[in-house]
């Protein structure tokens, strides 16, 4: 299986006591795989993997599988700050059937590169299906360069990478130097990172704009017609700011809120939006007339 295109890093949809709701996340996604999104992504930063029980982790990895049913690609954030951590999930992962796992280096331990080649190579030895490698050095305090993802790609199943700096010219960079065995998503800077060669874009606005989203990839990959992707591009950027700072979980399930899908409030510590911010974010709403979903 090829990834490509837009993938959601999904949220995680709670009831009041913090519990999956499985009717909220089968119309979420069933709702994103009828606007075309390229694949989901689940228990990344945006699914709160740090605050999720162990209990709802299993069980969100199982109904995204079963939800989904192969229509779109389903990949699995199993990141750990122990690597014998990173390999149980990542092996559970497979186990339950997801398509592939995004892994972010470890976050507190502010690993060497030796350390990170390593890391990803033990997990690599224990699972088949596809690594992507995610960086962000804003969350986890390490920075991986293009030199070294040079040499993760010649780690068996490390095909793709999540690159989350805002110096979009890594995307061409890491294209070069990997020749072509990594394929880059975007991660921050979508828009501006196909623009330098990347296959897709790991999209939190994609939560809430999944078909205007993935009309972007089309028009700059597909069809070339940049100045269409632009259009897109500068009428959705209010979404993508709202959703790009600290409160991109909180803001992202608070618009999927308006819009209907009953996703509940971020997971403790994070707390919900407060009145002044929620406001900002209704003018958003009503400004680009998104619509409730009767799906």
């Amino acid at each position: 299986m090829n990834f490509k295109g837009t993938f959601s890093v999904n949220i995680t949809p709670t009831d009041p006591k913090g519990d999956l709701n499985l009717k909220s996340l089968k119309k979420y996604f069933n709702w994103q795989i009828i606007n075309k999104i390229g694949g989901l992504i689940v228990l990344g930063s945006t699914g709160e993997f740090l605050s999720i029980s162990p209990k709802n982790r299993i069980k969100m990895i199982k109904e995204s599988v079963s939800i989904t049913e192969k229509r779109v690609p389903l990949l699995v954030g199993t990141a750990a700050e122990n690597t014998y951590d990173a390999i149980k999930l990542s092996v559970e992962a497979q186990k339950l059937k997801a398509d592939g796992v995004m892994i972010i280096s470890p976050f507190y331990s502010t690993p060497t590169e030796d350390e990170i080649i390593n890391h990803f190579k033990m997990i690599s030895r224990e699972i088949d299906i596809p690594i992507m490698v995610y960086n962000n050095p804003a969350t986890s305090n390490i920075d991986i360069l293009p030199e070294t993802f040079a040499e993760l790609s010649k780690i068996k199943n490390v095909k793709y990478c999540k690159e989350s700096t805002m110096d979009v010219t890594r995307v061409k960079d890491i294209v070069r130097l990997t020749k072509g065995k990594i394929k880059v998503f975007g991660g921050i800077m979508g828009y501006e990172s196909y623009l330098n060669g990347a296959d897709g874009w790991v999209s939190v606005p994609s939560n809430i704009l999944p078909s205007e989203c993935t009309k972007i990839y089309e028009n700059i990959k597909i069809k070339k017609n940049y100045s269409a992707a632009k259009k897109i591009y500068d009428q959705i950027t209010p979404v993508i700011k709202a959703v790009g700072g600290h409160y991109y979980v909180a803001a992202t399930k608070y618009f999927l809120n308006l819009m209907g899908f009953d996703v509940g409030k971020p997971l403790l510590p994070r707390l919900d939006l407060d009145i002044k911010k929620k406001q900002e974010l209704q003018k958003i709403f009503r400004s680009l007339k998104l619509k409730k979903n009767s799906i």
